[in-house]
């Protein structure tokens, strides 16, 4: 098979696609084993959370990668615009993963922010809130136009 000529933009998007689908298994098999040796059934909710968000990111991803692909902007754009989302995607699983394993809080954003035996200012969680929604919303709508441009 000769060597597939992608842009950067789009190869990382779609390693990280395959990141993300390989975390959500491992975080499902994380997922199986609380569930089994619970005496509810149940697995910690952000061992739940952090397992459905990889399996989600995964499909988002490629699609981002195919945005990308189409987009009529440059590499350079393109390509910061994938790293804001990659960036946000596996800030988020992350922290998910982080609170699954401390079993510290089932409510990130219940105050006062809990991290292990941390309490995390306000501020910090709606900074980072702000900055997660800005950079998806904008990122990807960027890229959505660079394709909106290259097809009309």
């Amino acid at each position: 098979m000769e060597n597939l000529q992608l842009l950067g933009s789009v190869k990382i998007a779609i390693i990280f696609s395959g990141l993300y689908l390989w975390v959500g298994m491992l975080t499902g098999v994380w997922k199986y084993a609380q569930i089994r040796n619970s005496k509810h059934s149940r697995a910690h909710y952000y061992v739940d959370i952090a397992h459905r968000s990889s399996l989600l990111y995964a499909p988002a991803t490629l699609i981002l990668a195919v945005l990308a692909y189409f987009s009529a902007w440059s590499e350079s754009l393109n390509l910061i615009c994938i790293v804001i989302n990659l960036f946000f995607f596996s800030f988020a699983i992350a922290s998910y993963i982080l609170h699954g394993m401390l079993q510290d809080t089932t409510n990130q954003f219940k105050q006062p922010h809990q991290l292990a035996k941390w309490h995390l200012p306000s501020w910090m969680m709606s900074m980072a809130m702000l900055l997660l929604v800005i950079g998806e919303i904008v990122a990807t709508g960027i890229l959505i136009l660079g394709v909106l441009m290259n097809f009309y």
